[in-house]
């Protein structure tokens, strides 16, 4: 009992990490905070029927789709959008099929260490700026908070977590984000940051409008390539997750089995009307602190966030964590993600004196870092997407020599 119950805590730590980016998604594109949640929820549980269970992923909203889904709903409207988001699902399922095809090895031999190791680092960094911003107070570039109140709230926030994370001690350890979010928040209340009115005219129950998509096959076309970057993304948040746990998934239970795994839930998650999910890599960070790679505790995430879909009050209790305190803790959970590319790297023993491999680290990590983005048409790559696809070419084509 007293083991189910740790092991609950740490799934609730899990969706407290995720919660920040997981409902930033739906707040700038205008969808519902709480089908987020529920998308999340079900996405994952459905990821782990697909993979039995056995990879500790919790998948949250995708910002890969932020712009494609403004865009969408601006031509063709909410219901075509989301028939869209359904239909980019089944580009996992292409992958999946290409991978179980080929096989693993030629996945190896397509994403060597060389390519993977600052894929992963882009993971973290790409999303320093976000979690740097979320610190300072600020929201697209405007000053929501204090910047004098911020700093000290973030600063608290990742002073305690990462006190908790060095000494604390063995139950501690398990929580670290959680304590340090609830010392955050608690400094939070002493300051007279937090609003509460919302929680107070929130209702205790509140069934989400759900969103039913309506079928319209240029949405349909237009949201299917964007599904490429995420899905690649998909393979450097696998074996991220298993530099952590020391496991090779792409083996078992297999790289085709965890992409249908995703793939579905972000058919599911555009079924009700939510945003597409993907692997999270602030979670791969948490599972990396806490050293607790249990699968059930993903489980926990996914039924606690569909049980906050329809919980109003902690819903809005939620919403009124001050965006200070998020981004202590994200701070931190991004450069770990960050760290682990460059361990890719280094137990690898990539040779960064030979130029081929010093061309792929380097423009990979410009490219991702510095925002490139390259429109084909109606298809744009940016971002992870868009490193991992230039990775893999250098790779292919350039010769390997001293």
């Amino acid at each position: 009992m007293f083991q189910q119950v740790k092991t609950a805590i740490a799934g609730a730590q899990i969706l407290f990490v995720a919660f920040g980016a997981m409902v930033l998604v739906p707040l700038l594109t205008g969808l519902n905070p709480a089908l987020a949640l529920l998308g999340a929820g079900i996405g994952t549980l459905l990821f782990q029927v697909l993979t039995k269970r056995k990879v500790p992923i919790f998948l949250g909203s995708s910002f890969a789709f932020i712009a494609p889904i403004i865009a969408a709903k601006t031509t063709w409207g909410l219901g075509a959008t989301m028939f869209g988001l359904f239909a980019a699902g089944f580009m996992y399922f292409i992958f999946a099929g290409l991978i179980r095809w080929r096989g693993l090895e030629a996945v190896h031999k397509l994403l060597p260490p060389v390519v993977i190791g600052p894929v992963i680092m882009v993971i973290g960094l790409s999303v320093a700026v976000t979690a740097s911003q979320m610190a300072m107070g600020q929201a697209g570039g405007e000053q929501v908070i204090d910047y004098s109140v911020s700093i000290l709230l973030s600063c608290f926030t990742f002073g305690v977590t990462v006190l908790v994370t060095v000494f604390g001690s063995k139950m501690m350890k398990l929580i670290p984000i959680l304590i340090g979010v609830a010392s955050g928040y608690v400094l939070a209340l002493l300051l007279g940051v937090v609003d509460f009115q919302a929680v107070i005219d929130a209702p205790w129950f509140a069934v989400p409008q759900f969103t039913s998509p309506e079928i319209n096959w240029q949405a349909a076309l237009f949201m299917l390539p964007v599904a490429i970057a995420p899905a690649i993304e998909h393979i450097g948040g696998i074996m991220a997750i298993g530099a952590v746990t020391g496991k090779d998934y792409t083996k078992e239970p297999g790289l085709d089995k965890t992409l249908m795994g995703d793939g579905l839930g972000v058919c599911a998650a555009g079924l009700i009307g939510g945003p597409p999910v993907t692997t999270y890599g602030e979670v791969t960070g948490a599972v990396m602190i806490t050293k607790n790679s249990n699968p059930v505790i993903m489980t926990y995430a996914a039924i606690f966030a569909i049980a906050m879909a329809f919980f109003g009050k902690f819903n809005a209790f939620l919403h009124s964590i001050p965006m200070p305190v998020m981004g202590g803790v994200m701070i931190l959970l991004f450069g770990t993600i960050a760290s682990l590319g460059l361990k890719t790297l280094i137990e690898a023993q990539v040779n960064l004196m030979r130029p081929k491999n010093l061309v792929i680290v380097s423009s990979v990590l410009t490219v991702g870092i510095g925002g490139m983005l390259i429109k084909l048409g109606t298809m744009a790559f940016s971002g992870v997407g868009l490193c991992a696809l230039l990775a893999i070419v250098l790779n292919a084509i350039l010769p390997d020599r001293e």
